[in-house]
């Protein structure tokens, strides 16, 4: 599986975005013998299952340029090595606890060109800066996950979304919600993709 897939779902892409897209397999693959961040045999399918996942974000939203997105619990830097390729323009903090994770987000930034990107080696708690968007690919339950970044977000919102959290899940997430007591909208990733591996996973938006 090549990245020609992405461009299936995002024809626009500049030849540069279009590089760094096809440079993140030998990237991942590089950095995956050294440090198992993603199961062998889910390298293969490093597009699907991890790129255009992430991606499924800006499906739901467009980042403007000069806003600023929190990626907590970014293990390889997803969703927020792919998101800040497409949004070159916005400003992406990734976070992780653990310190490999974040050596190899920091190292394929850096072979990407990723200008607009840092990423720090701490809990998202510890991060002290305000953001128009916390994105996060389903490290918690989202009562857990709250706490963490709850006054994280910059009171004015300039995009159509309001500031907000924007939480990769999959499953029925009828009982974490209710228990989260948190105004979540859930957008099916199968409105806009057409693979299988869509099914039963959703993008949680949460406005603050």
């Amino acid at each position: 599986m090549t990245s020609d897939l992405i461009l299936q779902y995002f024809p626009d892409l500049s030849q540069k975005q279009k590089d760094q897209f096809a440079g993140l397999d030998d990237l991942y693959r590089f950095w995956n013998s050294r440090i198992n961040l993603i199961s062998r045999k889910d390298i293969d399918m490093l597009y699907l299952h991890h790129i255009l996942h992430s991606l499924a974000i800006a499906k739901v939203i467009s980042f403007l340029p000069g806003e600023k997105i929190l990626d907590v619990g970014t293990g390889g830097g997803f969703p927020g090595i792919p998101l800040a390729i497409l949004f070159p323009d916005s400003h992406f903090h990734l976070v992780d606890s653990i310190g490999k994770k974040i050596k190899v987000v920091q190292e394929v930034a850096l072979a990407s060109d990723l200008k607009n990107l840092v990423a720090t080696h701490a809990r998202a708690e510890q991060i002290n800066d305000k953001f128009n968007f916390v994105v996060s690919r389903a490290v918690t339950r989202l009562s857990e996950f709250y706490p963490w970044i709850k006054g994280k977000f910059l009171k004015e919102s300039i995009n159509e979304l309001q500031n907000g959290i924007l939480y990769l899940k999959g499953g029925d997430l009828t009982e974490e919600i209710k228990e989260s007591k948190l105004n979540a909208r859930l957008i099916p990733l199968t409105d806009h993709f057409k693979e299988d591996y869509f099914e039963t996973k959703f993008v949680v938006y949460i406005p603050q």
